[in-house]
């Protein structure tokens, strides 16, 4: 796919000038995201017969999602626990008022941040970390995040299971058959 290992452009080209409305998506758009969110490395061939158009139709509406920002990249799917990262947390925090950028850049440096969100509500930010172990979790929150002198406080959720809504799940068990 080209483009796919490149950096995303901005919706309409270059980041000067108002920015550009995002362009409707018809069902075929939608169906191309839905299986290239299960699998990333599927071949042009599959997704065009998955979505009933042609090769050169699928190429062609994959990249203009890439060249409108739609879609952002190809990642693979960890599964933290098999990857040593064994413990997870969403943790909350607040901070001083007008720091968000400054706190994001710090947040991001933490080893095992997957994910940071500034939100609205009783705290300022949710951060999603995995970390090897309780302990190593522990370290994290209590001696790099308290030590940012923007965050006010944190409450750490840790997360006792979870389920990727992405993840077509285990493949159906074949049966054999006689002959």
């Amino acid at each position: 796919m080209a483009g796919a290992g490149s950096a995303p452009v901005p919706p309409g080209g270059a980041s000067s000038g108002p920015p550009v409305p995002p362009r409707p998506l018809d069902p075929i758009d939608r169906s191309i995201m839905r299986l290239l969110q299960a699998d990333g490395r599927a071949s042009i061939r599959s997704v065009a017969e998955q979505v009933h158009v042609s090769r050169a139709n699928a190429y062609a509406r994959i990249n203009r999602l890439i060249d409108d920002g739609v879609i952002r990249g190809f990642t693979a799917r960890v599964n933290h626990e098999r990857a040593g990262q064994g413990a997870s947390a969403y943790i909350t925090l607040k901070i001083v008022q007008n720091s968000w950028r400054t706190v994001r850049e710090q947040l991001r440096e933490l080893p095992g941040a997957a994910h940071i969100a500034l939100v609205s509500g009783d705290f300022d930010v949710l951060l999603l970390v995995h970390t090897p172990d309780n302990r190593t979790l522990r370290e994290l929150v209590l001696t790099r995040l308290q030590a940012i002198p923007e965050v006010l406080s944190t409450r750490t959720l840790l997360v006792f299971e979870e389920t990727d809504l992405q993840d077509p799940g285990p493949a159906p068990a074949q049966t054999l058959t006689e002959e």
